[in-house]
């Protein structure tokens, strides 16, 4: 597989995170909606037998990787700096990832930091939230909520019960920011310049909830064949995107994750059909997690996830993206003898917020 980092500028506001496994679900229906769905399947042959034919990453702000989610031992502490400061340290310079682990800590910065870095220009869309993000960049982005109210399709009005408001949450980005994000592809089954197209149809109709009201619009700046950063005697490896580590034979007391529950819904033609549009929930290893593993010539780790009816009996083809691209980095577990009492384990908790995690079993991907 080849690798390529993608440049994107965000044009609106969004109501979904720009998260790999979401990115890589529409990036099929983009597929099957310019090229065909005979071509979708042959894209997917394998996917659920470790060859997928691309794998995709969270969307990070240009030039910053994720800190990994490791506990206070394996980090040299910020000096003077309290632990609510500390906890906000969540993005690593590119340019840092070659020292050593222990000084990435200290190396990182907050969100602030990076949006008030961030130049404004008058070609950045959405003018009054630039003004206010201009004036404070207090963070990467802000939320805002958005009014609503309930209408009846029948009579177009608000109905006999009045009026009925609810609000929606939109998350605005920085301006002038622009974000990264990683895309291993198999050339074999799709040319880089199909996959081109197909993100851009993303990002000109809209990525994720409310795209219909323009939410979600971005633009590719940039795509450049480029391999994965990597560290020199690598023994670990550092996640992109959210993954299901579940039987995958990881050294499970030298790994570390944060869990979340996927609650994923079909979109595009999949809300319309017979059926639920809802799918099986899946337990995942959030972004930035860390697996003591030999990083593989593939550049990710995980595995595909449904394929025969076990995320969705609307569409039993159904796959979930539980791959991630992977940073090769060296992991000192000798950090991490004598790390496993009491005392030391809430140390770290309080250093970093993060504490070692036991290795999930096998087939536990979905949570309830």
């Amino acid at each position: 597989m080849k690798a390529y980092q993608i440049t994107l500028s965000l044009q609106s506001a969004f109501a979904t995170s720009l998260k790999g496994d979401t990115l890589f679900g529409q990036l099929c229906w983009a597929l099957r909606n310019r090229l065909g769905e005979t071509r979708l399947n042959e894209c997917l042959q394998g996917y659920t037998d470790h060859q997928p034919f691309a794998v995709i990453s969270d969307a990070f702000p240009e030039g910053y990787l994720p800190l990994p989610k490791l506990p206070g031992c394996f980090y040299q502490l910020p000096p003077d700096e309290d632990r609510k400061a500390v906890k906000k340290r969540t993005w690593l310079p590119e340019t840092e990832l070659q020292q050593p682990m222990k000084q990435w800590l200290c190396q990182s910065v907050n969100a602030k930091t990076i949006a008030s870095g961030s130049e404004v220009r008058e070609s950045d869309a959405f003018m009054p939230f630039r003004v206010h993000v201009a004036t404070k960049h207090s963070n990467l982005s802000e939320k805002h909520p958005q009014p609503h109210n309930t209408i009846n399709r029948h009579s177009n009005t608000t109905g006999e019960n009045g009026f009925a408001p609810f609000s929606i949450d939109q998350e605005w980005f920085s301006p002038g920011l622009r974000w990264h994000l990683y895309l291993l592809l198999d050339t074999t089954k799709l040319s880089i310049e199909q996959c081109q197209q197909c993100l851009s149809d993303i990002g000109q109709f809209g990525f994720g909830k409310d795209a219909s009201i323009g939410m979600g619009k971005f633009h590719i700046e940039n795509i450049q064949e480029q391999p994965l950063p990597a560290q020199d005697n690598a023994n670990a490896c550092l996640t992109l995107a959210p993954c299901a580590p579940q039987g995958l034979s990881f050294d499970g007391p030298n790994s570390y994750y944060q869990l979340f529950t996927r609650f994923g819904r079909h979109g595009d033609i999949a809300v319309h059909q017979e059926g639920k549009p809802f799918k099986n929930p899946l337990l995942l290893a959030q972004t930035a997690a860390v697996f003591a593993t030999a990083p593989p010539k593939s550049g990710f780790i995980g595995q595909g996830i449904g394929g025969r009816g076990e995320l969705s009996k609307t569409l039993k083809a159904t796959v979930h993206q539980g791959y991630a691209p992977v940073i090769a980095v060296y992991l000192d577990v000798d950090a991490n003898v004598g790390a496993t009492s009491m005392s030391r384990l809430a140390q770290a908790n309080r250093d970093v917020g993060v504490a070692p995690t036991k290795q999930l079993p096998k087939n536990c991907f979905h949570n309830g």
